[in-house]
């Protein structure tokens, strides 16, 4: 992506507005979604005459660091529930990828047409709960059981949004040859693996429980509707899977709790904890949404039950992050005691397409 800028994450003002589109635009072609670049970039073009229009004047004066804000996803989400409610036939085109579209005009139309509905999108951060990146999680414990740490895990995840991967534990996996899971499962993972398979151990998940600032109701149409929005349209097998952890959701729903991620993080890991369970935080694709000083506690926090940790009553904290340096995505390890250090286990595809196994 020769046409990257490589900025502050938390840079704000003017320019970094246009280079956040721009931005995501390459990130866009680069994961095989052209569609979403072609929207993204006909809001950036849009930019350089927003009179006239709230939405376009809230973007371009935006006020906080639109990268870390991802401030393009909210508002290409916005036009993108528009196309699948029906209520912007006019978005039809881009959105079937047809060629020869004048899509500055179509944008600018619907912006001026359903500015109302369009502006709630710049509030909050894309939800972005993909069931794929489970795949990753489930990897990195496969790990942690091969370096000796209890092989039952009790799952603690942040920025868990509709709670999709607090369900892991019904899907199916096989990762490079190693299977895990129900046959066949709610759903079924098989991302394109590279180098060498994850250590084929046996592992027990215990519990799942998450937190989310805001979380959404998978059961509530309007809300599954705000999930798909944020789905890439390219990418359809996204849709399935989103339809299928609704039908989960509506059997049995995930254990998630309104909280912020550093309360969350602090009363959990103050409960007693079971010998012979490894604790484990995880969380994917959410740390650049927690504010700086909900990071410090967190970080504290693990830091110090790291500390009280023993063989019995082991930590670990997984982590599947985008790296801003290198722009991909890196699965990272920490576990204690006796694995204070991070490591890094894989790169990954953002939607759990391919894992890249370093470890």
């Amino acid at each position: 992506m020769s046409d990257y800028k490589f900025i502050d994450i938390n840079a704000a003002g003017g320019d970094a507005v246009t280079t956040s589109f721009s931005n995501q635009v390459s990130y866009c072609k680069a994961s095989d979604a052209p569609i979403t670049a072609r929207v993204v970039a006909a809001i950036a073009a849009a930019l350089n005459d927003p009179v006239g229009s709230r939405f376009l004047g809230r973007i371009a004066g935006w006020s906080g660091a639109p990268m870390a804000d991802a401030l393009p996803l909210r508002a290409a989400g916005g036009l993108h529930a528009l196309h699948l409610s029906g209520r912007a036939p006019e978005l039809a085109a881009i959105y079937a990828g047809e060629a020869g579209t004048d899509d500055l005009a179509i944008v600018r139309g619907v912006i001026d047409a359903h500015e109302a509905d369009l502006l709630p999108w710049l509030d909050g951060p894309p939800q972005t709960n993909e069931a794929g990146r489970s795949a990753n999680f489930v990897a990195a414990m496969l790990w942690l059981a091969d370096r000796g740490l209890a092989p039952r895990f009790a799952c603690l995840e942040i920025g868990s949004s509709a709670g999709i991967n607090l369900m892991l534990d019904r899907y199916r996996y096989e990762l490079g040859g190693v299977g895990f899971g129900p046959e066949p499962g709610v759903m079924r993972f098989e991302p394109e693996w590279k180098g060498s398979p994850p250590p084929d151990r046996a592992i027990e998940i215990v519990s799942l429980k998450g937190c989310d600032v805001a979380p959404v109701d998978l059961t509530d149409p309007g809300q599954a509707l705000r999930l798909k929005a944020y789905i890439w349209p390219e990418h359809g097998i996204r849709f399935a899977r989103m339809d299928a952890a609704i039908a989960a959701a509506v059997e049995k729903a995930p254990k998630l709790v309104k909280m912020t991620a550093a309360d969350f993080c602090e009363a959990e890991l103050a409960k007693p904890q079971d010998a012979g369970v490894t604790r484990l935080l995880m969380h994917s694709i959410v740390w650049q949404y927690v504010p700086a000083d909900q990071q410090d506690r967190i970080t504290a926090a693990m830091e110090a039950a790291g500390a009280r940790a023993t063989a019995e009553r082991p930590l670990a904290w997984i982590a599947l992050e985008a790296n801003r340096a290198r722009h991909h995505h890196e699965l990272r390890v920490r576990y204690w005691p006796g694995g204070d250090a991070e490591t890094l286990l894989a790169t990954s595809h953002p939607h759990g397409a391919w894992i890249d196994w370093r470890a």
